[in-house]
């Protein structure tokens, strides 16, 4: 097996944003990805399961010569049954923009990736220069309800948001993403709820009726939460739905008797 530092040929990626990563950058190195990889689109290759129950049989039968993971998405034990049966297995950690940036550069290196990719210098210049917020707001950030989960300290989305002029509600909490009651998530005041389709998919009729009276705005997960290509579109898509973020209208009232 090839360690981590040299050329790669045959890659598996347990982390979707990394597998688009490679796929454009290094075109034919994949042999196989999770069912949570989803660009680009028409991905033909081998399906190894999901990031955090992957088939560890059949990724190692793939022969891979490195394997992708990520310290948040993937779990240690199937990481460790991957390096038990001799496969190289290549380990990011992102919780800021600058470290993804500095990560891509090592995972294209791992990859065999050469020069590098063009969606890199623009994803950078992008975020050199991202559109200026009018005013800094605070926001609620759920990533999951039933219970609800938001983002709290020291993670890579509100690292991106805080860029775009948005301060997490939940920012001093010690744990990375903490569990909060509904009832508290409303009692912190912020003023606006920010609602990704990943990993909970939250939609127009799914998460704002819980916020009533407060802006919601519905925002792009793979734009907030993956590190990769779309990285590129990222502050201006990101932007757009923050700006358009109102609260959620009422029940329609009956005109008053006359």
């Amino acid at each position: 097996m090839s360690s981590a530092s040299s050329p790669a040929a045959r890659i598996v990626s347990l982390v979707p944003s990394l597998t688009e990563a490679v796929a454009l950058s290094a075109p034919g190195a994949l042999a196989g990805a999770t069912d949570w990889c989803t660009h680009p689109a028409g991905l033909d290759v081998v399906r190894v399961g999901g990031t955090k129950n992957p088939r560890v049989d059949r990724i190692v039968s793939l022969a891979p010569d490195l394997v992708i993971a990520n310290e948040e998405e993937n779990r240690e034990p199937d990481l460790a049954a991957l390096r038990a049966a001799g496969v190289e297995v290549l380990v990011t950690e992102v919780r800021t923009l600058p470290q993804a940036f500095r990560e891509l550069v090592r995972v294209l290196a791992a990859c065999g990736v050469a020069a590098r990719p063009r969606w890199l210098d623009e994803a950078e210049a992008a975020w050199d220069a991202p559109p200026a917020p009018p005013v800094r707001r605070t926001a609620v950030v759920p990533v999951w309800r039933r219970p609800w989960m938001v983002l709290g300290r020291d993670t890579f989305a509100g690292d991106l948001l805080s860029r775009l002029g948005i301060d997490l509600s939940h920012a001093g909490h010690p744990e990375r993403y903490p569990r909060i009651p509904l009832d508290e998530l409303r009692a912190a005041g912020p003023d606006l709820v920010v609602l990704p389709d990943e990993p909970y998919r939250f939609t127009a009729d799914d998460g704002p009726e819980a916020f009533p009276g407060l802006p919601c705005a519905l925002v792009s997960g793979r734009h907030l939460t993956w590190y990769g290509p779309s990285l590129a579109q990222a502050p201006t898509v990101l932007d757009r739905a923050l700006r358009a973020a109102r609260p959620r209208p009422g029940p329609a009232r009956s005109a008053p008797p006359r």
